[in-house]
């Protein structure tokens, strides 16, 4: 429907033969027709075929609210505000109406007296769908004016109304999301008596602002999200409104490394422009890397699960590694970016700013825990690239640093004289060509491999490595004190 075509007053558009439905229906319909020619209902969001994305399919099928309960970083609010792309276009609404009143059936007693007053005449606007999605974050702080509405003393004197009057409201956010889509983050930081007034309007839609009753028979989807901490560490769901919630469902982690690397490969902001033409090279195995030291800190007991580790620290650590590798590119001229192991260290920060520690892991400190997590990420991928088929390489590279080989991996030294300083350790770059890490005509690709080996080896204790990037022998273990003899 084009604009000129569109109608423009209400009596226009009876004679169209528009025909009103709720947003839950319109929301199914729109969902039915997704399903059908199978296209993606939530584009980008990644690993939820099975399990979120039915979950939230059925609970719009059957017309209810729901909550997506899960820790940080999993997608939740993206998810929720790709809901608008279920609505339609548009629809029509009564002109000037602050709740986007149905104009054959209006809620406020603007849109009614409008259409006492001007009949078939009434004007006609038309609400875009993005138009009709309102978000909010919720904090202790919010007020149930915020959300439902308050008396405007203003509007009242302006307009000669008594405070009494429904036109002297001033509509909150949940009167102004009528006919979309109301999205409430975060939901067990509301205190609990703005909590009641969500319910009270789901259910029986009348309110109660300043002590005047007002019927407000709301059409709205209400979604929200929440974080299973938050039910004990800052506040709770009280009974009444999770028993008004249609549906609760459990989002989640990556459940496998290959799933955590499409995301973050997909969320990382790799389009790096600085004039020179210079490409950006990921090799496959530092973005395993990178995605494993997320997979081996949710199973760390020095961290606390509770919070969880936000798919967002990957993607964060992937972006600083290739800006390291971006600044030694520029430094040394370089006709590639390719991120390496030791440019996952330049970026502790990323890791470290999101780690929540239990108290055994406050003694370590995020540091220390970080550098481990990297050393046994890159173990672990050495290992799924198949390690242990250079078992043999594996010994000299150890014999080297055992009889006193020192080598000095600087993160601002160019990938060819890298890979020069390596070819020194015997088996190093023989293990990297026989595991297949190498990429032709690429001296940071071959480099980046060589550490990766180097890190594994440091993960099992057999050589070592300070901050400063120095692979060495391993450090000695002291032998055991001689047991005294026996006495009598």
């Amino acid at each position: 429907m084009t604009t000129e075509t569109r109608p423009a007053t209400v009596g226009e558009l009876r004679k169209s033969g528009y025909r009103r439905r709720s947003v839950k229906d319109e929301i199914r319909a729109n969902l039915i027709c997704k399903l059908r020619t199978g296209e993606p209902l939530f584009p980008g969001i990644i690993g939820y075929d099975d399990s979120v994305v039915p979950q939230i399919t059925n609970a719009l099928l059957a017309r209810q609210n729901f909550i997506l309960l899960g820790l940080r970083g999993q997608a939740k609010s993206r998810i929720i505000r790709q809901l608008v792309d279920l609505l339609d276009d548009e629809i029509p609404v009564l002109a000037g109406s602050e709740i986007n009143d149905d104009p054959f059936r209006p809620t406020s007693k603007y849109g009614r007296m409008l259409i006492e007053e001007a009949g078939d005449d009434a004007p006609v606007a038309w609400l875009p769908r993005g138009s009709r999605f309102v978000e909010k974050l919720a904090t202790p702080d919010v007020t149930i004016a915020d959300i439902i509405g308050d008396v405007d003393p203003i509007r009242a004197a302006r307009g000669g109304h008594v405070l009494a009057d429904e036109l002297t409201i001033h509509y909150g956010l949940l009167p102004r999301a009528n006919r979309g889509i109301f999205a409430l983050n975060e939901l067990p930081d509301l205190a609990g008596k703005i909590q009641v007034g969500l319910f009270n309007i789901m259910q029986e839609g009348d309110i109660q602002i300043k002590g005047y009753p007002v019927r407000l028979a709301l059409d709205v989807l209400l979604v929200f999200t929440a974080n299973p901490e938050d039910y004990t560490a800052r506040g709770k769901i009280i009974t009444p409104l999770k028993d008004r919630i249609g549906a609760e469902i459990a989002t989640h982690y990556p459940e496998s490394v290959e799933l955590g690397v499409t995301i973050t490969a997909q969320e990382a902001w790799l389009g790096r422009e600085n004039g020179d033409g210079v490409q950006v090279l990921v090799p496959d195995f530092v973005s395993d890397t990178i995605e494993r030291i997320a997979f081996l800190a949710r199973s760390d007991k020095r961290v606390d699960q509770r919070s969880g580790v936000s798919q967002r620290m990957p993607i964060s650590v992937l972006e600083n590694a290739v800006s390291n590798a971006e600044r030694r590119a520029l430094l040394c001229s370089e006709p590639e970016i390719v991120p390496r192991p030791s440019d996952i260290y330049a970026a502790l920060p990323s890791i470290t700013g999101k780690l929540e520690l239990e108290y055994e892991g406050e003694l370590v400190g995020a540091g220390n825990i970080a550098r481990e997590l990297v050393a046994a990420a890159a173990n672990e991928t050495f290992q799924a690239w198949g390690g242990e088929a250079v078992t043999d390489e594996l010994d000299e590279i150890v014999d080297y640093f055992e009889r006193g080989g020192v080598l000095q991996v600087g993160d601002t030294a160019a990938g060819a004289a890298l890979l020069e300083g390596f070819r020194a350790v015997p088996g190093l770059v023989g293990a990297v060509s026989t595991l297949g890490l190498t990429r032709d005509n690429s001296a940071g690709w071959s480099a980046a491999a060589c550490e990766l080996v180097l890190e594994a080896l440091v993960a099992e204790r057999r050589i070592s490595r300070n901050d400063a990037g120095s692979y060495g022998r391993a450090p000695r273990r002291a032998a055991p004190h001689p047991k005294p003899p026996f006495e009598v």
